[in-house]
């Protein structure tokens, strides 16, 4: 048994067990958040908005202070653990109050219940695919320099490129796992962009037919998988 225990460290120990405790309070906060502003919303149970002095306060305020103060402890006194854990799971906990009303700081407005604040989900949901996938030990900046260090920056280089490339053309999930697996940024990086997107509004001139493909490709009101599992969170009518 501790030789098992020995073997598995490198896996669950270390920075790995820090990600691990980070994505877990992350996606648990969110679920949380998300099931208790849907009582609210619906007036069920005791939960009811916070206000101070008639100003709504909303749950990213707490989820600020959180990442702020687990941040300034890890970087100020650098525990061991478990001490390093909980400042992890901390962390998490903000980052989950925080990246759920990641539309109300882009757009500047509430729009938790609107449209746009389907890009809510779609922060926490890359934020979970990024945090798993370092979990699993992709790490496209840690790689291992015994080939050459040239070889290797000029790899990540290449590959942030197409994973730049990716989210321009409106395909950000491609885009961001793609940095952790390379082939993924390839395919996407080649392939025709979205209408609305910011490569197609720079490189496909009005009447165009790459722009005319595009929109055929992606007509209004085109639904992907993706979009099905943000319903999951933000059941919101798709319609402007």
């Amino acid at each position: 048994m501790a030789a098992l225990s020995t073997e598995l460290l490198p896996f669950f120990g270390g920075r790995r067990a820090l990600v691990a405790w980070l994505v877990a309070a992350l996606l648990i906060t969110f679920l949380v958040t998300r099931l208790v502003t849907r009582a609210i919303r619906s007036g069920l149970g005791p939960f009811r908005d916070a206000s101070v002095g008639g100003v709504h306060v909303h749950h990213e305020v707490y989820g600020i202070f959180l990442l702020l103060g687990a941040g300034t402890a890890e970087f100020t006194y650098r525990p061991g653990p478990p001490s390093e854990y909980v400042l992890a799971a901390l962390f998490g906990v903000g980052a989950g109050l925080t990246l759920d009303e990641f539309a109300l700081w882009l757009h500047l407005e509430d729009v938790y219940w609107s449209h746009e604040g389907r890009s809510s989900i779609d922060a926490v949901m890359i934020a979970s695919i990024v945090g798993s996938l370092l979990l699993l030990g992709a790490n496209p900046f840690d790689a291992d320099p015994a080939d050459g260090e040239l070889l290797v920056a000029l790899t990540v280089v290449v590959n942030l490129t197409f994973a730049v490339a990716s989210v321009l053309k409106g395909r950000v999930v491609l885009g961001v796992v793609g940095v952790f697996v390379p082939v993924l940024t390839v395919v996407s990086a080649f392939r025709l962009a979205r209408p609305d997107s910011p490569w197609a509004r720079r490189r496909y001139p009005a009447g165009s037919a790459l722009l005319r493909r595009s929109e055929a490709r992606f007509p209004a009101g085109h639904r992907t998988r993706w979009d099905a599992v943000v319903d999951l969170f933000a059941p919101v009518p798709m319609a402007d």
